[in-house]
């Protein structure tokens, strides 16, 4: 624990007009790392100086900055197995107060009513037809045609309030519910699009496997989780004039998802002329690679 006084007395300096000592402040403020968090914005609510609310609240999102960043290696390194957190990290990035516990909780009420539904005896087709119903029927999630290309339609809160998302928030979700209920679904790193491969069984866990032999079916969770074979991914290919690619049939890792969300949502606000947020997302993206 640090010394509260001081971090106080350093908030109390964050008026100084020498931009030197300034810096100097700035920079031992940072040193508290999350501790500071709190305290700055404690005085943000406090203070009616302009230029001390936007020093205040540029202090506040760069230590945020800092805590994702963080956050995300330690994912990277020890957590990738749980794509729930890597995609509550990124959504962070744009709702840094996010009710976690909310979010989770609201997912796990999606994995309960597929639950529900299930029993032993079900195909693969079948229970893909049960979670198929749950998602885009009961809950009515669906695709967003209209703002196709806005950053919320990555995002996890906007996709849980809306209902709607672009073909990765949906695909996200729908894994999250799959793998959450040992259903053997994963992502495929299909360019421009993002798309499900259901696998055999036996084969969960495994590192490498052919995706010709051991994925029974792919599912496209922008269209309601419809299914389809490996000839449509084939013909996907040769109609986007793509180079054949065998990584483009078989299951990808949750490192690899986060990874495209986080490079859709850099493009996005690039597109956007939002390019401040694009360059912290591109730190996020070397945080994902370390």
């Amino acid at each position: 624990m640090k010394d509260d006084k001081e971090l106080k007395a350093l908030i109390s300096l964050v008026d100084e007009p020498d931009d030197r000592l300034y810096d100097q402040v700035r920079k031992r403020i940072y040193s508290y790392g999350n501790e500071a968090i709190p305290e700055l914005e404690s005085a943000w609510e406090s203070s009616f100086d302009a230029v001390v609310q936007q020093r205040l609240m540029d202090l506040i999102h760069d230590l945020q900055q800092q805590r994702l960043v963080g956050e995300l290696i330690e994912w990277a390194k020890f957590g990738y197995d749980d794509l729930l957190r890597g995609f509550l990290i990124v959504t962070k990035f744009q709702y840094p107060d996010l009710d976690v516990h909310a979010i989770t909780n609201a997912v796990g009420r999606i994995v309960q009513e597929v639950w529900l539904e299930l029993n032993p005896r079900l195909t693969p087709l079948e229970k893909v037809k049960v979670i198929n119903h749950v998602i885009y029927d009961i809950n009515k999630f669906g695709p967003n045609t209209s703002n196709y290309q806005s950053p919320e339609n990555f995002y996890l809160k906007p996709l849980l309030e809306s209902r709607k998302g672009n073909p990765l928030s949906l695909g996200m979700l729908y894994l999250l519910i799959a793998q959450s209920l040992k259903i053997p679904i994963y992502g495929v790193d299909l360019p421009r699009h993002f798309v499900l491969a259901f696998v055999d069984q036996d084969l969960e866990g495994k590192e490498q496997f052919s995706a010709e032999d051991h994925v029974a079916f792919y599912l496209n969770p922008f269209n309601k989780g419809a299914v389809f074979t490996r000839n449509e991914i084939s013909m996907y290919i040769r109609q986007m004039k793509l180079e054949h690619q065998e990584s483009y049939y078989a299951p990808c890792s949750n490192r690899s998802i986060i990874s495209r969300m986080i490079q859709g949502l850099i493009d996005s606000y690039a597109q956007l002329s939002q390019n401040d947020k694009a360059e912290e997302l591109k730190t996020l993206l070397k945080a994902l690679e370390t």
